[in-house]
């Protein structure tokens, strides 16, 4: 199940990618923008995986131009492991580089697999405090984090990115911590420091879902 293919994006790794909205997410983070992809909703599209690959394959040259390739996102990828994994294989088999944005929640045998396949883990780190994360999730971060070393032990290249919410997410502790934690990592090539947005609060309306940040400001340039 798929609730949006996006052609043309320049956030979701190297060069020029399209990616893939996976739909399901075991996590409820409070900034969400894709609360749509939470659940399998009757408006998702069921697809194979030659039907994602005919839009994919439209942009192959400006991938080869740019660096870029396809990535997976969601939701999260890890909801659907086997689409996802067949989805990867079969860009790898058509010369596509893949990425996948990905919190760590599926189980190791999931992220194996994606590795031998080879692809560049987007790894997202919401909150280093465990009640922090719970709160800000609804879930335990212990194998978000377990999962990131597993990742690093493998040898698998990632870069980890950190939504950046004044006042939660922000705070001096919990960045100095973040940033210890990253040091005990191998593989990491990029850390990106996305800023909180509201963009997707009116998803939250439409679908009839209380906004837990209401109020709360995207950072200025220089919090960022």
């Amino acid at each position: 199940y798929v609730f949006r293919i996006q052609r043309f994006c320049v956030h979701d790794g190297p060069g020029i990618r399209s990616t893939v909205f996976l739909s399901g997410c075991p996590l409820r983070c409070a900034w969400c923008h894709n609360p749509e992809g939470w659940e399998v909703r009757k408006e998702d599209c069921l697809y194979d995986v030659d039907t994602v690959m005919q839009t994919v394959l439209r942009d192959k040259a400006f991938y080869r131009q740019s660096g870029g390739g396809m990535t997976l996102s969601g939701g999260e990828p890890s909801a659907q492991p086997a689409f996802s994994l067949s989805l990867l294989r079969a860009a790898r088999a058509a010369g596509i580089a893949c990425a996948m944005e990905s919190a760590g929640t599926g189980d190791a045998s999931f992220y194996h697999a994606a590795m031998e396949i080879g692809c560049l883990f987007l790894y997202d780190i919401k909150h280093m405090d465990p009640a922090g994360h719970r709160k800000l999730t609804g879930c335990d971060n212990a194998n978000i984090l377990d999962m990131a070393r597993f990742l690093s032990d493998s040898g698998k290249a990632m870069w980890i990115r950190h939504v950046l919410v004044p006042g939660i997410t922000d705070d001096e502790e919990q960045l100095t911590s973040l940033r210890k934690f990253i040091d005990t990592l191998k593989t990491v090539e990029r850390v990106e420091i996305l800023p909180y947005h509201t963009l997707g609060v009116f998803k939250w309306k439409e679908l009839g879902i209380p906004y837990q940040l209401e109020g709360v400001e995207p950072p200025t340039e220089e919090q960022v």
